[in-house]
């Protein structure tokens, strides 16, 4: 990488950091880490890969523990049950995922895998910032950034917590009321640049529909909102 687009890349990602999470980055170097992707690893003096999957680790964490704690106070006579729902549904890949291309991390991720299946690489990169945020600013000035910045700014929760996600509850549902007997099985069809799997969806022994996810329990996910596209009416 040249030096003038060293400098270049720089100064993106601090206005980025700027204008969406509103504050002017200290350590620049944790947040160009938190937006390399695996698949532009390279390696320092004694062999560590330098890549966002460590701060994507860290950033998960944080992110749900902020999370948990916001809907806790906004949310007094809820029970356990509905608020880790509603976390879910806020942390997921999937709402990730759209939430950092909406805000235009794919710009600025470096990334060498054209794979169709690292479409998660925008997510994951939201997580690394989060984390690099944490190291950058500690936990309270993370959490007030995240509360501010995105639970209120980019997200519709009403919206979110209000749309029916759970395709696996409506197929248990459908199939416990007809006393159908119902199965996964489960297997691992990629490794690189991550692991990915397929749960086939056994009903009274036979496969009826199938999925993909990078958990075992999206895979079934996957298979569930197969099924219910199959036979439930909408």
């Amino acid at each position: 990488m040249s030096l003038t687009h060293s400098i270049k890349q720089s100064h993106l990602i601090k206005e980025f950091i700027k204008n969406i999470f509103g504050f002017s980055p200290h350590h620049l170097d944790l947040y160009k880490m938190a937006l390399t992707h695996r698949s532009s690893s390279s390696e320092d003096a004694v062999g560590a890969r330098l890549n966002n999957e460590r701060l994507e680790y860290l950033g998960d964490a944080i992110l749900g523990a902020v999370t948990a704690d916001y809907l806790f106070r906004k949310y007094p006579t809820l029970p356990e049950g509905q608020l880790t729902e509603m976390r879910s549904k806020i942390v997921c890949r999937e709402n990730l995922n759209a939430l950092a291309y909406r805000l235009g991390f794919d710009d600025l991720i470096d990334k060498a895998c054209t794979c169709r299946y690292a479409k998660s690489a925008n997510g994951d990169a939201f997580e690394a910032v989060v984390g690099a945020i944490f190291l950058d600013k500690g936990f309270d000035k993370t959490r007030d950034i995240l509360v501010k910045r995105i639970l209120l700014m980019q997200l519709d929760l009403e919206s979110l917590f209000t749309t029916e996600k759970n395709f696996k509850s409506k197929m248990l549902a459908y199939t416990q009321k007809r006393h159908l007997a119902v199965d996964y099985e489960h297997s691992e069809v990629q490794k690189y640049p991550k692991k990915l799997y397929k749960a086939v969806l056994l009903v009274e022994g036979k496969p009826k529909a199938e999925g993909l996810g990078f958990t075992i329990k999206q895979a079934e996910q996957a298979a569930a909102e197969d099924f219910c596209n199959q036979f439930l009416e909408e």
